[in-house]
C-alpha cells in the first residue's frame, strides 16, 4: 500500500538465481501443429511490423495447449475478471463493515453485486460491482461510471484462509480516515484503473482519454493479462503457423510473424566453473535484455507516455520509469514503496550476470520454479551455501532458507508480502545509520540492530561489515552532509555499481550543483546506457540554460522516446534566435511530442502542471493559466496547482488575482505548508506584512522539520526587526538540519547584524567546514574575526 501516492497491485514476479536455462515455448515444441481454416501466407518482417493484429487466446491454445494450461488459473489470467458468481470470492450476503464511523455494506440484487459507501458527497450511495480485481491474497472491485472512469473500491476481501486470518473486509488504508476531499479517495484521481491499473490487468489497452470532455473510452482485447500481453498481437505468428502446416515444412522466417521473440537467441546456460566459488556462470554472455525490458512494462515503477508499446524495445520508448528515489526506496537500495521489482532488480549482481525473470519463474504460470533452496542451489552450491558454515542457522529453522535473508519481504495493501528483488546481502551495521530495515532484525525483531551486526562479524569477520555501501553516501547527500557531493561524484564515474546506481546518483546531485557536477552531468548525456542519459536530462535544469542547450541538445534525436521528451521539456525555454533553423524545428517537433505525452495522460492534474510550466517558460501566460486551471479542476487537493497558477498573476502584477487561487487552495487542503508559504510571500510582496507572517509561520508549524520553510519565516522576521525571534526559530531549525547552508547562512549574517559575533563566527565557520571551496565564507570569517579584534583592542 502507497500513502499519498496509490498504485494498484500489479502481479509481482519473485526473481531468484537458478541454474539451467529456461527456454520459452514456440510452436514446434508442442511436437503437433493443428490446421485451422484461416488463409494461408507469410508476409515479411516489415509488414509483420506494421500489420500484425491482436487474435485472441483462443487462437493460440490450439497450438500452445501446454502454456494455456499453466496460465489458466495464474495470477495473470486472474489480474481482471466481470464481477459474476463464480469470479465474486467477498461476502456480499448482506455484511456490514464500519472504518473510521463510516459503515459500507455489501448485498447483492438481481445476480448483480452492490455496495453501499461514502461518496463524494460525504453521504452513502449505492454503487454497483462491475469487476474484480486480483485473486490472492486480496481482491479488489471496480465501480463504473458513466463516464468512463472505473473507480477501485477502497474495501477489500482477505481471501486467505480462516487459518490464516483472512475471510474478512478490511479497509486499504485501515489507519486513516480517507476523506472525500483527500486525494486518496477512492472516487478521485488516484483510484482510477484507466490510468493506474489497466495497461497492466488486461490486454492491448487503449486508454482513450479525451481531455476536452474529461471522459475514457477505455478499450481492450482480452479483460486479462492473457498470450498477446507479452507476445504481442499475433496475427502474424498464426499466419506463419497456417503456412507451415500446409506446407509440412518449416516456413522461412526467423522470427516466426512474432512481435517479440522471447526465446533467447544465444542458447546461453549456467554452469559450474570454480569449485572455489560454488556460483554458476552463463557459459556466454546474455545477448539480450529484450525479457527483462518487457517483464518491465508491468513490473516496475513508472508511467506510460502512450499505449503504443513498442514490443522489443527498451522501456524508456514507452515508459518514464522511477529511479531510487526517497520517497520510493530506502537510501540503500532497498523497497520502501511499491516498486515492482524492475528498479529493485537492476541493482542487483544477478542481473548484472545476466539472469533474467524465467531463470527463476515460468513464465505462463508466473510460479517460481521452487519454494525452497533447491531452486537456490541450482546456481549456487550447496556445498557451498547449504551449511551451517554459510548461514549459520538451524537446517529446519527459516534462517536457513536464502531467501529470507537475500530476498526479504515487505508487507503492501495490509496483507501482501512482497520480496525484494535487489538480491543483497544483509547489513544490519546499517540500519542504526540510515534507518534502514535488515533481514535478521526481521525474524529477530525483539532484538537489536548492533545484536545482529555482532554476529555478522563474528561469523563472517570485521571487513564484511566494514564495506562501503552507496547507501551511506545516499543517505548523507539528503542530509547535506559535508564530501557527500564528491562521494556521489565517485559512484556516477564507477563502472562497478550497477548502472541503476549510477543513475540515482546523478539525480542526488541535484543537491549540489557546481562546476564538477556539470561536468559529470556533460559526460553522462553521451552515455551508451540509456538510464544515465535519462538521469542526467533530469538534472540539468540545474545548469544554465544556454549551457544546457550546447550539452544535450542531441538529446533531441536520442534513439528513446522518454529520453528525448526530457530533453525537449528542458530546452524549451532556449533563445531561438541563438539556434539555427533546422534546431527550431528538431526542438519544435519534440516540444509537440512533449505535449502529446503529457494530454496522454490528460487526466493527471501533474500533467497539467506540467504544461503549464512549459507554457509559463515560454512566455505563453494564456496557456498556462488554462492548464492550471484544469489542473485544480481535476484534483483540487493538489497544492502545487494553486501555486503555479499564482505565479502566472504574480509575474504580470497581478497579485490580487493570485491571493484569491491560493486562498481557494488553503480552503480546499486545510493545512498545506506549501500553499501557507506562498501565499505569506504574496502578502509581504503587498507590504502587508501582519498577514504574511501570519501564514510564514503556519508554514513552519504545519512541516517543523523542512527547513525552507524556518529559512523563509526566519530571514522576513529578521527584516521586520525581530532578529531574535528569527535567530530563534533559525537554530531550532538547524537542530535537524545541521548542513543546510541555507540556514547557516541567515544565521551567520543575522547573528552578525545583531551583534552577536561570536555565534556569526560559530556559524560561519561551520560553513567553511560543510563547503570549503566557497571563497565568500572565507571572507565573511575574516571580516567577522577583524571586527572582533578590532572591537577587542583597545
Amino acid at each position: 500500500m502507497i500513502k499519498k501516492s496509490f498504485r494498484l497491485p500489479f502481479i509481482i514476479l519473485a526473481v531468484i538465481l537458478i541454474l539451467s536455462t529456461f527456454l520459452v515455448w514456440d510452436l514446434l515444441e508442442t511436437g503437433k501443429v493443428i490446421r485451422t481454416d484461416s488463409p494461408g501466407g507469410v508476409s515479411d518482417q516489415n509488414t509483420q511490423i506494421t500489420q500484425a493484429e491482436y487474435v485472441g487466446k483462443e487462437s493460440c491454445i490450439k497450438c500452445h495447449k501446454r502454456q494455456h494450461g499453466l496460465w489458466k488459473g495464474s495470477h495473470h489470467d486472474l489480474a481482471m475478471q466481470t464481477a459474476s458468481d463464480s469470479t465474486v470470492l467477498g461476502n456480499f450476503d448482506n455484511e456490514q463493515f464500519t472504518h473510521f464511523g463510516i459503515t459500507s455494506k455489501f448485498y447483492r440484487r438481481d445476480n448483480k453485486f452492490f455496495v453501499e459507501t461514502e461518496g463524494l458527497d460525504g453521504k452513502n450511495h449505492e454503487f454497483a460491482v462491475s469487476f474484480t480485481y486480483g485473486i490472492t491474497p486480496l481482491q479488489q472491485y471496480l465501480v463504473e461510471f458513466p463516464d468512463g472512469r472505473l473507480q477501485v473500491l477502497p474495501l477489500c476481501w482477505d481471501t486467505r484462509s480462516l487459518k490464516e486470518g483472512g475471510q474478512n473486509w478490511f479497509h486499504i488504508y485501515p489507519d486513516e480516515r480517507i476523506a472525500p476531499d483527500d486525494i486518496l479517495f477512492w472516487m478521485r484521481v488516484n483510484q482510477n484503473w484507466n490510468f493506474m491499473c489497466s495497461e497492466c490487468h488486461s490486454t492491448n489497452v487503449r486508454k482513450n482519454y479525451n481531455v476536452e470532455s474529461n471522459t475514457f473510452n477505455t478499450t481492450y482485447s482480452e479483460i486479462n493479462t492473457s498470450c498477446e500481453a507479452c507476445h504481442g498481437p499475433g496475427s502474424e505468428h498464426v499466419t506463419w503457423a497456417e503456412a507451415y502446416n500446409m506446407s509440412g515444412k518449416p516456413v522461412e522466417k526467423g522470427d516466426m510473424g512474432l512481435k517479440i521473440r522471447l526465446k533467447l537467441a544465444d542458447q546461453g546456460t549456467w554452469i559450474f566453473t570454480n569449485s572455489e566459488t560454488g556460483t554458476a556462470e552463463r557459459n556466454r554472455p546474455l545477448g539480450s535484455k529484450v525479457l527483462v525490458e518487457m517483464c518491465a512494462r508491468c513490473h516496475s515503477r513508472r508511467t506510460a507516455i502512450t499505449d503504443e508499446y513498442v514490443y522489443g524495445k527498451h522501456l524508456l520508448n514507452t515508459h518514464r520509469p522511477r529511479l531510487l528515489e526517497e520517497d520510493v526506496y530506502f537510501p540503500d537500495g532497498q523497497i520502501l514503496d511499491e516498486v515492482y521489482v524492475y528498479d529493485s532488480f537492476l541493482q542487483s549482481k544477478m542481473y548484472g550476470k545476466g539472469v533474467i525473470c524465467t531463470d527463476c519463474h515460468e513464465p505462463h504460470s508466473t510460479k517460481v520454479y521452487a519454494h525452497d533452496n533447491t531452486l537456490c542451489y541450482r546456481c549456487h552450491s550447496y556445498e557451498k551455501f547449504g551449511g551451517r558454515s554459510h548461514h549459520f542457522h538451524n537446517p529446519d529453522s527459516t534462517g536457513s532458507l536464502c531467501v529470507e535473508c537475500h530476498m526479504p519481504e515487505r508487507t503492501y495493501m495490509v496483507i501482501d508480502p512482497r520480496r525484494d528483488h535487489s538480491i543483497r546481502i544483509p547489513r544490519p551495521d546499517l540500519s542504526d545509520k540510515l534507518g534502514t530495515p535488515n533481514a535478521c532484525n526481521k525474524c529477530h525483531d525483539d532484538k537489536s540492530a548492533q545484536w545482529s551486526t555482532d554476529y555478522v562479524r563474528k561469523w563472517y569477520g570485521d571487513d564484511f561489515t566494514d564495506k562501503p555501501h552507496f547507501g551511506t553516501v545516499f543517505y548523507a547527500s539528503r542530509k547535506l552532509e559535508p564530501g557527500s557531493g564528491e562521494a556521489l561524484l565517485k559512484i556516477v564515474r564507477s563502472s562497478d555499481q550497477p548502472v541503476m546506481v549510477r543513475a540515482s546518483a546523478i539525480l542526488e546531485l541535484e543537491r549540489f550543483p557546481n562546476a564538477e557536477v556539470a561536468r559529470i552531468l556533460n559526460e553522462m548525456v553521451h552515455s551508451n546506457e540509456p538510464l544515465l542519459r535519462f538521469a542526467a536530462a533530469q538534472s540539468a535544469e540545474m545548469i544554465a540554460v544556454d549551457e544546457r542547450w550546447a550539452m544535450m541538445k542531441h538529446l533531441l534525436n536520442d534513439s528513446l522516446t522518454v529520453i528525448r521528451l526530457e530533453a525537449a521539456n528542458k530546452l524549451s525555454n532556449v533563445n531561438r534566435s541563438r539556434i539555427s533553423e533546422k534546431y527550431q524545428r528538431i526542438l519544435d517537433r519534440e516540444i509537440n511530442a512533449y505535449i502529446k505525452s503529457q494530454n496522454f495522460n490528460g487526466e493527471r492534474p501533474s500533467s497539467h502542471l506540467n504544461l503549464g510550466v512549459l507554457y509559463f517558460q515560454q512566455g505563453n501566460y494564456d496557456l498556462a493559466e488554462s492548464e492550471y486551471k484544469k489542473a485544480i479542476e481535476l484534483e483540487p487537493g493538489f497544492p502545487y496547482s494553486y501555486i503555479n497558477f499564482s505565479d502566472v498573476y504574480r509575474i504580470q502584477n497581478r497579485d490580487d488575482l493570485g491571493e484569491k487561487i491560493l486562498l481557494d487552495g488553503i480552503a480546499w487542503i486545510k493545512n498545506s505548508p506549501v500553499l501557507f508559504q506562498a501565499l505569506g510571500l504574496l502578502y509581504v510582496r503587498q507590504r502587508r506584512i501582519e498577514e504574511g507572517m501570519e501564514y510564514l509561520e503556519k508554514s513552519v508549524l504545519a512541516a517543523p522539520q523542512n527547513p525552507d520553510f524556518a529559512y523563509t519565516y526566519g530571514v522576513a522576521l529578521n527584516s521586520t526587526g525581530k532578529s531574535q525571534e528569527a535567530i530563534r526559530i533559525l537554530e531550532e531549525a538547524y537542530q535537524n538540519n545541521r548542513y543546510n547552508e541555507s540556514i547557516l547562512q541567515a544565521l551567520a549574517t543575522i547573528s552578525r547584524d545583531s551583534n552577536y559575533p561570536d555565534k556569526a563566527i560559530r556559524y560561519t565557520r561551520e560553513l567553511i567546514r560543510i563547503n570549503s571551496a566557497n571563497q565568500g565564507y572565507v571572507n565573511l570569517l575574516r571580516e567577522l574575526q577583524r571586527k572582533k579584534t578590532n572591537k577587542e583592542t583597545p
